[in-house]
């Protein structure tokens, strides 16, 4: 594999999510990060803004066995991981494996089904294996999880824990598209175009060569002075009055692994800062906890991530 052929992959995926997606260029763009980073990402943002679309239209043209759970108040665990069951002509118990056993799991509106069946994807998350009754049986190594949820629905929701939302690389949030692009994205349904039909996004490339890109991802140099400047952000976050629980070493390690899988889409070898601005606010947003009296005044995580952005020296890489 070379950083040629990461390039070419890397736009081959891009032109035929086009097919399918319109505009939404950084929810594309941070799926993608994500999963050659070989991590999960969080999707967030009204109904209706093509999230569910992504993930699919990602699975079908990065060649991934697909699956969908709608999460909801009644789901089980074993609903997800599967179960034993008994079988009567072999008189013993078979096991009947879930809908995680894929390469990307697509757990719809998260945030709806309570703490036991979300704690189901903890393991498989963390280790990319799934234990049942005793015994542990592995995943993919290209699985990963891409999970919805709707920010401002409360009811019937039960919020993801920080342990569970620190396990995802990134968090996507999702806005209303501009006039133009919603023009195009109507006019397009109007010409015919079915979003359950994606027989026009082509796979051009398999799970295996996925998991190659994703260890020459893992080979891109990251200078001293890169990994100074990613460990700095990070520490600003639990330094910052306005933010009462920072990121953890965790977010470092994500940041670093995102802006390698960047530079190795623009065919480079090496890591530099301007590999790590534009996907910071992406690793940091979930995993740091406002202050009340900072929430009251209206103040986000993303913009205290600006702030702490533009108050980071940047070092110079040669």
């Amino acid at each position: 594999m070379s950083l040629e052929r990461f390039q070419a992959v890397w736009d081959q995926i891009r032109e035929q999510m086009a097919r399918a997606v319109v505009g939404q260029d950084e929810l594309v763009h941070g799926l993608m990060v994500s999963a050659i980073a070989g991590g999960h990402a969080l999707l967030e943002g009204a109904p209706g803004l093509g999230k569910t679309l992504v993930a699919r239209a990602f699975a079908r043209a990065s060649g991934s066995a697909f699956k969908r759970v709608q999460f909801t108040p009644d789901l089980m665990p074993s609903d997800v991981t599967g179960s034993s069951v008994y079988d009567r002509q072999a008189g013993d118990f078979s096991f009947v494996p879930g809908p995680i056993f894929c390469e990307l799991l697509l757990a719809d509106e998260i945030n709806r089904a309570p703490a036991k069946t979300q704690s189901a994807l903890l393991e498989a998350m963390q280790e990319r294996q799934v234990t049942v009754d005793g015994v542990s049986r592995p995943l993919p190594p290209t699985f990963i999880v891409v999970a919805t949820q709707n920010p401002v629905e409360s009811q019937g929701t039960y919020p993801l824990p920080e342990a569970q939302l620190d396990r995802f690389l990134v968090k996507l949030t999702v806005a209303d598209p501009p006039r133009d692009i919603e023009e195009r994205i109507v006019r397009n349904h109007a010409s015919g175009f079915d979003p359950t039909d994606l027989s026009a996004v082509q796979a051009v490339t398999t799970p295996d060569e996925l998991a190659a890109l994703q260890a020459l991802a893992r080979s891109v140099r990251v200078d001293d002075g890169v990994i100074s400047y990613v460990v700095d952000l990070v520490r600003r976050t639990r330094e910052d009055r306005a933010i009462e629980l920072g990121a953890s070493p965790r977010a470092s390690i994500a940041m670093m692994k995102a802006a390698q899988v960047i530079a190795a889409s623009e065919a480079r070898d090496f890591v530099t800062p301007d590999d790590v601005k534009p996907i910071a606010k992406a690793v940091l947003r979930h995993r740091v906890m406002m202050h009340a009296d900072a929430e009251l005044q209206g103040v986000t995580a993303d913009e205290r991530i600006d702030d702490i952005l533009r108050a980071a020296p940047v070092p110079r890489v040669t």
